[in-house]
């Protein structure tokens, strides 16, 4: 195809890096505009890459500031769900993929591109993030994926293509793993990690703290008051979902909080390893969950822990865009109406302590919950309703000695 100016996302890692340079040998010597989503990677990540992308090929370069827009439309829905993908993964990455390429489309049609780029590989999860949310947008867009297109193969050819073509790189072969980092999270795959019988060398890995063996002795205390299933106050403090991130992060990360070494599936088929840093996150959903714990009836609660599953796959799996999260979504906020209150805790060497909870919506009575005595539950009222609840196992029992039927 003859694109004559296509837009990039562009992240100044390796792929992208060498990508505008291939797309201008490939798509004669088409424009190319870059766009690189500020998501809390952190300025060391963003520094440079203006100059570097021109210098390699691009005409421009937008720098979009997302971060409230992803905390505030995929970070806070997720929080209120609970939302893990296989039960322990905080996800990270599937939330700014969706936006990204939404933003990618914004400005393709702004720009009058051809095509949109991006440099996910085939064997990937964000190929499929990046592609269904720009086709919710923008279904007749064409995608270019260098990956299934060129002879490069591993991401040391990509450094070899980079070296030929005197491309600045801010990794070598040795540091070479694959990272994503935003305002939640970090991951790390690839190199000696891709051996799920190496033991992961923390020390060298770990970016947003320590491990709880290099934790500091003193416990932490903290309080977090939640709104509505949000967290909206930080030892008293009022503040915005991102500052309240950016603040346990460092809290947690000081104590070991939120590394997560995981081997999971995927949803292009294969079983891949990576360790994930998320301390703020995993702050965040563990007094969360404690809240629920006094605010949620039974019912609701147990129903629940089954949505929450499935709104992480449905990040997970690129399924942002569709309506069964809209309407997953509308169930949670009605949950979450009298999830409000304070919740206590104590972080210590990776660890996350309950320390008292408090809520003018708490279930939980003392009166009734109390070995005491109390005016609200007759104890004699049991004998009538296990009668009633063991009347089906009764009958069951009863048939069964009838026709001699033995239980294993």
């Amino acid at each position: 195809m003859n694109y004559k100016k296509i837009v990039l996302s562009y992240s100044g890692g390796l792929d992208t890096s060498i990508i505008i340079t291939w797309l201008k040998e490939n798509y004669n010597n088409c424009e190319v505009i870059a766009v690189t989503g500020n998501v809390g990677q952190g300025d060391y990540e963003l520094k440079g890459l203006e100059e570097k992308a021109k210098k390699t090929g691009a005409s421009k370069l937008y720098v979009l500031d997302l971060k409230e827009e992803m905390v505030n439309d995929y970070v806070a829905p997720a929080i209120k769900a609970g939302a893990t993908y296989e039960g322990v993964y905080l996800l990270g990455t599937p939330f700014t993929r969706p936006l990204i390429a939404k933003k990618l489309v914004e400005i393709a049609k702004k720009e009058g591109a051809d095509a949109i780029c991006h440099g996910c590989t085939g064997k990937g999860n964000d190929q499929v993030r990046f592609e269904l949310a720009i086709k919710s947008f923008e279904p007749d867009m064409p995608v270019i994926v260098p990956w299934r297109e060129w002879n490069i193969k591993s991401r040391e050819d990509a450094i070899q293509y980079a070296e030929d073509h005197k491309i600045p790189l801010k990794i070598n072969r040795e540091t070479n793993y694959s990272k994503d980092k935003n305002l939640w999270h970090l991951s790390h795959e690839g190199l000696d990690l891709e051996d799920i019988a190496n033991v992961p060398n923390y020390d060298k890995i770990l970016e947003m703290g320590v491990t709880p063996q290099k934790a500091k002795d003193k416990e932490t205390t903290i309080e977090l008051e939640f709104e509505k299933g949000l967290p909206v106050a930080l030892n008293g403090e009022k503040m915005n979902l991102v500052e309240m991130i950016e603040k346990l992060n460092k809290i947690g990360g000081e104590n070991g909080i939120g590394i997560l070494d995981l081997v999971e599936n995927r949803l292009v088929g294969m079983k891949s390893r990576g360790v994930y840093e998320t301390p703020g996150g995993t702050i965040i959903y563990k007094a969360h969950s404690l809240l629920e714990t006094i605010c949620l009836d039974k019912e609701t609660m147990h129903y629940k822990q089954g949505i929450s599953a499935k709104m992480g796959e449905i990040l997970y799996d690129a399924k942002w865009y569709t309506p069964l999260r809209e309407a997953l979504e509308a169930f949670v906020d009605k949950t979450q109406e009298n999830v409000t209150g304070k919740v206590g805790l104590k972080l210590y060497k990776g660890n996350i302590i309950p320390n008292g909870l408090e809520s003018s919506y708490s279930l939980y009575s003392v009166q009734t919950a109390s070995f005491g005595e109390d005016d609200d539950y007759d104890q004699k009222d049991s004998a009538g309703f296990i009668n009633l609840y063991a009347l089906p196992t009764k009958i069951k029992a009863k048939m069964e000695k009838k026709n001699k039927i033995e239980k294993i």
